[in-house]
């Protein structure tokens, strides 16, 4: 019961708010919308048995335009079978809503309605939605890393800045991994074929099977697998090419790993160096922490700062202050700064509850712009949009957009700004 309950107890209502009231000021600049998916189960038989992740999805949206928060909206991804879920993302002037384990991506309008699935193009396979497909910022193709339970290999999917698949690699697989992200650079595609995987249709963790890092060309071509120790690989915060080798920094932790139970790890922050003749893994930060995101400027190129959530597990507390809201989740952000190996850290409220933040860009500079969270205000009983400066991390929120209805914890969103 432990998904259905406190911060991620699900909502009944789809609901349309204009004129949203903001404490602070809205940054010039900032137009766009804010947009966050994650599971919204309702009518669960059995919560004994719920696995978090299961479930229709739900994208949560915020309009910012002018000074001005015009609009919330929370709408459900109405496509068949387990609907997307994991992940909100705009390509070729779309919005997409992501899953996957073998489902489509379903459409959504502007205002959040879901249009039907979409297979983008099609490609010999069928398309399938990757968890975390990836922009290239230099090219504007989208790449994503598909796996379906059962079938013997993975494909990487480039699809083109119009919206047409260009390219379909399949990758052959002896097991189907649970790919849930990848890593993208200028020449290369990164994945993990890690203890947890598919046998058949039943996802579990295998002790007796190490990891393996694949590098493959992201023209297509031979993928060069290294081995590791076991671990799991939770997401990738950001990686680039140095010379022959890839940097990939990334959230790791120990298994085993029980898909009934994501909260039940304990994921760190490290920074994988993969060279012809192995895998150098050193650790950035040993805090429990997750759902990394970059400057998406950056993303392919090499970054200096990165972003985090705070998780709180096994009882430890990640700041000394307050009681979390639930284990797999606090009330802090962390701001990494990789260049100079340092951190910040922005404290929310004793027992207010924040996921994953997103960065919006408003300059060049890789950390000039700001961070957007969800954050659920206990007093309110409801969420807040909360916008942070990134180059005043720790400082007080530039503004808080107050919502009229609690948004559940969740999964992964996107900031899509209007130019």
């Amino acid at each position: 019961m432990r998904y259905l309950e406190g911060p991620f107890a699900p909502v009944t209502e789809e609901i349309t708010a204009h004129d949203l009231p903001v404490t602070g000021r809205i940054p010039d600049g900032l137009d766009g919308r804010y947009l966050r998916n994650g599971p919204n189960p309702l009518g669960v038989e059995d919560p004994a048995v719920h696995l978090w992740g299961m479930g229709q999805g739900m994208v949560h949206g915020v309009r910012l335009r002018e000074g001005r928060a015009e609009w919330y909206r929370n709408r459900f991804v109405r496509a068949p079978g387990f609907a997307p879920m994991v992940h909100v993302l705009g390509h070729a002037g779309r919005v997409f809503a992501m899953a996957e384990g073998g489902l489509p991506p379903a459409e959504l309008d502007g205002e959040l309605n879901t249009l039907g699935p979409c297979t983008l193009g099609g490609t010999p396979e069928g398309f399938t939605a990757g968890a975390h497909s990836k922009h290239d910022p230099l090219t504007g193709e989208l790449h994503s890393l598909s796996y379906m339970p059962g079938r013997d290999f993975v494909q990487h999917i480039v699809t083109s800045p119009s919206g047409e698949v260009v390219r379909a690699v399949s990758v052959p697989m002896e097991r189907t991994p649970f790919l849930h992200d990848f890593a993208l650079t200028e020449r290369h595609v990164v994945l993990w074929d890690t203890p947890l995987g598919f046998d058949g249709f039943d996802c579990r963790w295998d002790p007796e099977r190490p990891t393996r890092v694949g590098v493959m060309p992201r023209t297509g071509g031979a993928v060069r697998w290294l081995e590791v120790d076991p671990v799991h690989v939770s997401h990738t915060l950001n990686a680039y090419d140095d010379g022959d080798a890839v940097v990939v920094d990334l959230v790791t932790a120990q298994g085993p790993f029980d898909p009934a139970d994501p909260g039940g790890i304990r994921p760190v922050l490290d920074r994988w160096t993969i060279a012809p003749g192995g895998v150098g893994r050193a650790r950035i930060d040993d805090r429990p922490q997750d759902f990394p995101r970059v400057n998406e400027a950056r993303a392919t190129l090499v970054h200096r700062y990165g972003y985090t959530a705070a998780t709180d597990l096994y009882g430890i507390p990640f700041t000394g202050e307050g009681t979390p809201p639930d284990a797999a989740f606090t009330n802090a952000l962390v701001k990494h700064d990789l260049e100079r190996g340092t951190s910040e850290v922005h404290r929310f409220g004793r027992e207010e509850s924040v996921g994953e933040a997103v960065f919006a860009a408003t300059g060049p500079g890789e950390d000039e712009g700001f961070l957007l969270v969800y954050v659920h205000d206990p007093g309110r009983g409801a969420a807040d949009l909360v916008i942070l400066a990134a180059q005043d991390f720790t400082g007080p929120p530039v503004a808080r957009v107050h919502l009229p209805a609690r948004v559940p914890l969740g999964l992964h969103g996107s900031w899509l700004p209007d130019r």
